[in-house]
């Protein structure tokens, strides 16, 4: 029997964990939170100084059963939770749940899963941080609030199944405002003229900056017209040549955002699968030595790193690389940074991503390679450039060229963020005559500002101060599921029922929905954990200014009709067919309701016919739980269905459809019957659907 019980949320973090400590332990998982808010209510007493009412999760009693169970024949019990505010809060519900003593050191915290990290801090266990667990609660209440007061009055004006939230909703707010912008834009015509010159050793390509001394600026064909003229007849001499070293330096180890934005643009990884990923790498995997974590906790804001990883980085780059690329350094981190925890890196940078290949998969592979990269170019010695810039000029025209040269790589050997690519100059003197080879006049208009990515997004969130590392993937996911936001190709566009919803938060609940206001909240949250103000009286400030307008927008807010009305005729009462909208998705039904009832699905069509009946098509479907599928559109009367997207070609073995393969398997061709084991690699040549 086990001395000693720990407690984790993750099953497989128990298992890394128990490795570990050895038999004297056992190690089990919570899975996650244990008690909560109850959904069927608000469950928070407003009257009471907003007493919260917490109960044990659906399906979390057995759990709890377990542990009960264990902490009685165990002689200590140890809370090693997540070490960020909700692994605290986390702790603490585990604290009253099981009916552990509050007076006695038990709250374990460690920011690798390490055997050193881990038995180094079970010996040294700390009191439960209470400012931080308030700091959770009144982040849980207030979203409570937000959600259940507002999210009733967009379920009876525009749909049910909508929500309100304290930061999804500014997301979503963002990426409306950034369309109006585009919408808005009204481009503006300029011109840009580069020459190709030619000089005695080479030729070189630059652009038109200065006319008369002034700042070019051409904005119609007629003055284009003529200073295209001029620049053929001018005879152009350089006026000036100047070089200097230009250093370029390496950027800091990752925080969850930036982890989760270079992975966007780098793996074209959503934020929660960088998370998903990234957890894996952080509670452990089997390698060579054994089930190790392989990166530090992936919830963060700090770019500062240890002492030790320093020293290790430093030991691995003067072996590897050669001292001359060594410069190790300590990032600061942003002054809003909680920084409780290091930034993420490696647990061991001489854990090389080639030494672990072979005990990774794909996306772990992909991931843990970009932490390494990043971290150990942040110890790295800067890139050096040699820039030359070089003025030539005639009848009053200046053009510039400049060229980088790169003269030592320094961090770029092992992390390239894909900037100053090398372009050379020939070697050209002042003074030197040139001829102009080739003038290229270019109309150009100028441009909208791009619609936000995922990443592009996260990066504005963070400069504004709204949400926190744990809170940006999980808003992102939000505001797609809930359909405020959809994806297009990888940049994000608001629907029309994200319109609708933000245009009733800006006219009824404007303060709530400012990034200014909601970043202030977040600073008055953060305070709360530093002990500063208390928990009730941050979200009686909120309550207190949200509980009017609530009352006003309920008289207020006009009903949205979400419908629209087709030319496709009922084929029960020959009245027009709307197309009714609702979270899950979109359906026909009668205008003519409520005396006509008649309703069908939209189908989306794949542009394949149904194997099983032959005379259906196959269309898009999804499950209760918005889960994609494919099926025939005769159904009930067909049942063919499939997870995978079929393809327009035969199973070469059995004759059924190929399909094309996802998750792990998503780089494979398969078949549609279950009977049948035939696969292939998927090539991008094979057919459109294919591809």
């Amino acid at each position: 029997m086990a001395d000693n019980l720990v407690i984790v949320e993750s099953p497989s973090k128990a298992k890394t964990i128990e490795k570990f400590l050895g038999k004297r332990y056992k190690v089990m998982a919570s899975v996650g939170h244990v008690r909560d808010l109850p959904k069927s209510k608000l469950g928070v007493d407003v009257d009471n100084n907003f007493e919260p009412q917490y109960i044990t999760i659906r399906g979390k009693g057995p759990v709890l059963a377990d542990l009960k169970r264990e902490k009685k024949k165990a002689k200590r019990v140890f809370i090693a939770t997540d070490p960020d505010r909700e692994g605290e809060a986390i702790a603490w519900h585990l604290t009253k749940a099981l009916d552990l003593p509050e007076d006695q050191p038990m709250r374990v915290k460690f920011h690798e899963i390490t055997k050193q990290a881990v038995t180094q801090s079970i010996k040294t266990p700390t009191m439960i941080d209470q400012p931080l667990v308030d700091s959770q609660q009144a982040r849980r209440i207030l979203d409570r609030l937000v959600g259940y007061e507002i999210s009733p009055i967009l379920w009876r004006k525009v749909m049910k199944g909508l929500s309100a939230g304290r930061v999804q909703s500014v997301a979503t707010r963002l990426v409306v405002l950034r369309e109006r912008e585009i919408q808005a834009f009204e481009p503006k015509e300029y011109w840009r003229f580069l020459i190709d010159f030619k000089a005695k050793k080479g030729t070189f390509q630059a652009e038109v900056t200065r006319v008369d001394d002034k700042k070019l600026s051409v904005d119609n064909q007629t003055d284009a017209a003529t200073l295209e003229d001029r620049i053929k007849k001018a005879h152009f001499t350089i006026t000036g040549v100047q070089n200097r070293e230009k250093k370029r330096q390496p950027y800091p180890p990752f925080t969850t955002s930036t982890l989760q934005q270079d992975a966007s643009s780098k793996l074209n990884f959503s934020p929660s699968k960088t998370m998903m990923v990234a957890q894996k790498l952080y509670e452990g995997l089997k390698v060579k030595e054994g089930v190790v974590g392989l990166i530090t906790y992936m919830r963060t804001d700090s770019t500062r790193i240890s002492e030790d990883s320093r020293a290790a980085a430093a030991d691995l780059i003067s072996l590897t690389y050669g001292k001359q690329y060594l410069h190790p350094r300590q990032f600061n981190s942003k002054k809003s940074a909680m920084d409780a925890h290091e930034a993420i890196r490696p647990t061991d940078p001489g854990r090389t991503p080639d030494s672990v290949t072979k005990y990774l998969g794909r996306d772990e592979f992909k991931l843990y390679s970009l932490i390494w990269q990043r971290f150990m170019a942040s110890q790295m010695t800067p890139a050096k450039f040699n820039t030359t810039t070089v003025l030539a000029e005639g009848d009053h025209i200046v053009a510039r060229a400049r060229g980088d040269q790169l003269l030592f790589d320094g961090f770029l050997k092992v992390y390239n963020p894909g900037l100053d690519k090398d372009l050379n100059l020939p070697a050209v003197e002042q003074g030197e005559d040139l001829h102009v080879d080739k003038l290229s006049p270019e109309q150009k208009f100028t441009q909208p500002p791009n619609r936000f990515t995922e990443a592009s997004l996260i990066k504005e969130m963070e400069d504004l101060g709204i949400g926190r590392p744990s809170t940006f993937a999980p808003t992102m996911y939000t505001i797609l599921k809930r359909g405020y936001v959809v994806k297009e190709k990888k940049t994000l566009k608001p629907t029309e029922l994200g319109e609708v919803t933000n245009t009733i938060l800006e006219e009824n609940f404007l303060e709530f929905v400012e990034p200014e206001f909601t970043a202030e909240m977040e600073d008055k949250l953060d305070h709360i954990s530093d002990n500063n103000a208390p928990w009730q009286k941050v979200v009686s400030q909120y309550y207190d200014k949200l509980k009017p307008l609530v009352k006003s927008a309920e008289d207020n807010v006009k009903k949205y009709d979400m419908s629209e009305l087709t030319d496709i005729p009922c084929d029960k009462c020959g009245k027009p067919m709307l197309i009714k909208k609702t979270i899950k998705g979109n359906f026909y039904a009668c205008s003519g309701y409520p005396e006509c009832k008649n309703t069908k699905p939209i189908l989306k069509e794949i542009g394949i016919k149904c194997p099983q009946c032959e005379d259906g098509q196959i269309v898009e479907r999804k499950t209760r739980k918005l889960k994609t599928f494919y099926g025939c559109s005769n159904f009930p009367d067909c049942t063919f269905a499939s997870w995978n997207k079929p393809i327009d070609r035969p199973c070469p073995k059995c004759g059924s459809l190929l399909a094309e393969g996802t998750g792990k398997v998503r780089y494979l061709i398969l078949c549609t019957n279950k009977d049948c084991d035939y696969q292939e690699k998927k090539t991008a040549s094979k057919t459109k659907n294919e591809k």
